[in-house]
């Protein structure tokens, strides 16, 4: 296990809070996300905590700023500093024993909120519903435009950015560790599976295992994803997540059978030649001169390639 240097603000120690913000990053700053949590400090009353997680990210220099900012903020607020990197499900499963709330707000490090109310909408809903499980949503609203990240904000918008009566109809394919809210009991009950390795999935399944105990609340509380990717990246992250798929796979056919990356998996299965062309595929969908549906319908396909070998 990673040795963890722990650090407090002078907040952190009387601190009683309803809701435990939890932020992990590796290599990736906070410090935004952070201030902007931090405008709620007043309205929130004592009722929000913040824990962050450096998880072996090796920069000195970026652990100093955030612990800086971390000693700055009104929120409490404890920064953990590992020495070496634990992965995203594990590093995830530490930060909510770290955190004293009976909620737990998960939140990616690149995210920042599309409201001003953002953590009083969660703490309203906590008042009103105490939900077990609830999602806010995704949105690139306040990601700036760049020509590298083309094909990555088409295929979000496509896939990830559904508004909440969209993400309703399958409530556990829409739970993304970027903007979702536990119950304590809940996440005592089901953790982040730590067999997961790498890039993906392992929010998706966590989700399908608890759907099945409890029910997903689906709510319009977005916050904006900043670190979209370049297409090279993009497809790296498929290339890293292929195992992972095949994992849920195992776990829950009957959920996962519905899903059409399942179903176009299971379909290039029995396609021949598929060292032939799949990167073919790839090739296309990093082509920056190809028209943006061709390529982000060639990165579907190529993930759904490296799927199929998977399963």
């Amino acid at each position: 296990m990673s040795e963890a240097a722990v650090r407090d603000n002078a907040a952190w120690p009387d601190a009683a809070p309803t809701l435990s913000v939890l932020i992990p990053f590796f290599r990736d700053d906070p410090c935004t996300l952070l201030a902007a949590l931090d405008r709620e400090a007043g309205a929130a009353d004592g009722r929000v905590e913040i824990v962050t997680l450096d998880d072996g990210g090796g920069d000195a220099g970026l652990a100093a700023r955030v612990e800086a900012v971390a000693a700055g903020l009104s929120l409490p607020c404890r920064f953990i500093r590992l020495d070496g990197n634990e992965g995203r499900a594990k590093g995830r499963n530490r930060l909510a024993a770290q955190a004293r709330g009976r909620w737990l707000l998960f939140l990616d490090s690149d995210m920042l909120p599309d409201d001003g109310r953002f953590l009083g909408a969660y703490l309203d809903l906590i008042a009103e519903a105490a939900p077990a499980v609830a999602f806010g949503g995704f949105s690139l609203d306040q990601a700036p435009r760049r020509p590298e990240h083309a094909l990555h904000r088409a295929m979000a918008l496509k896939s990830d950015c559904a508004p909440s009566r969209v993400r309703r109809l399958t409530p556990e394919k829409y739970v993304f560790t970027s903007n979702l809210l536990v119950r304590r009991d809940v996440f005592d009950g089901e953790a982040f599976d730590e067999g997961f390795s790498g890039w993906g999935w392992e929010d998706v399944e966590w989700a399908m295992r608890v759907s099945r105990r409890h029910d997903i609340l689906h709510l319009d509380n977005t916050a904006t994803h900043l670190g979209l990717d370049p297409a090279g990246v993009i497809a790296a992250k498929y290339e890293q997540s292929a195992a992972n798929f095949a994992r849920v796979a195992s776990a829950h056919p009957d959920i996962l059978s519905g899903y059409p990356s399942y179903r176009a998996a299971r379909a290039l299965k029995r396609a021949p030649l598929r060292g032939l062309w799949r990167p073919l595929l790839k090739r296309l969908a990093l082509a920056e001169g190809a028209p943006l549906g061709v390529r982000a319908f060639s990165m579907r396909l190529y993930r759904a390639a490296l799927y199929a070998e998977a399963i």
